[in-house]
């Protein structure tokens, strides 16, 4: 029994994860040349839709004529990573992104010997990173299979309808990481779902 079979035999437990699953196939994403790239690639899809971020992603690697390196970010101007659609504040993390994989010489090899939690301690000192932005990297670059981005709005809205949880406030939170304990070890399986399954046309 392959990986994936394993994992969705194991999610498949839950009856309600297992109609949407059986209702949609598995968000694919195209991986990145690097870890650095792949966290570049996050920052640009921070609070913006999947076609938004695409369209300024396109437009970044052609300014700095492919792959993102970090030379060829730190080359660049601050108005010129403006000018493809990237915010005033984008366009500093992707330069602080760049500077900080510089400083620390920081490799794919290295970031692949560390678990879940120290790449997300090392790379949230980066200005502009967040969590978030690191579990993409993990779920999406490093297919880790146990993360749970639950600071991702439509996975959280996917997991509220899915359980139908009443929590508000700081309850919510809890409420929806406890809904998906049973998903372990496998949750970035099981949001490659909820993503894939909310952008379904209805």
């Amino acid at each position: 029994m392959n990986s994936n079979t394993k994992a969705l035999k194991h999610l498949k437990k839950d009856i309600k994860l297992k109609r949407l699953i059986e209702a949609t196939s598995a968000y694919k994403s195209i991986k990145s040349n690097s870890c650095y790239e792949a966290l570049v690639k996050s920052i640009v899809s921070q609070q913006l839709s999947v076609k938004a971020a695409a369209s300024i992603y396109g437009r970044l690697t052609t300014l700095t004529k492919k792959p993102i390196t970090k030379p060829a970010i730190l080359r660049l101007s601050h108005d010129a990573l403006r000018s493809v659609g990237l915010s005033n504040s984008k366009a500093n993390y992707v330069k602080n992104v760049a500077q900080f994989f510089t400083d620390k010489n920081i490799t794919d090899k290295q970031l692949m010997a560390l678990t879940d939690e120290g790449i997300i301690s090392l790379l949230t000192q980066i200005k502009g990173v967040g969590v978030w932005t690191v579990q993409m990297m993990l779920m999406f670059q490093l297919d880790r299979p146990d993360v749970f981005p639950v600071g991702d709005l439509e996975i959280r809205k996917q997991v509220i309808r899915l359980y139908d949880i009443k929590a508000e406030g700081k309850k919510l939170y809890p409420a929806i990481e406890a809904a998906v304990e049973s998903w372990r070890p496998y949750r970035t399986i099981a949001c490659k779902y909820l993503w894939a399954y909310s952008n379904q046309p209805t």
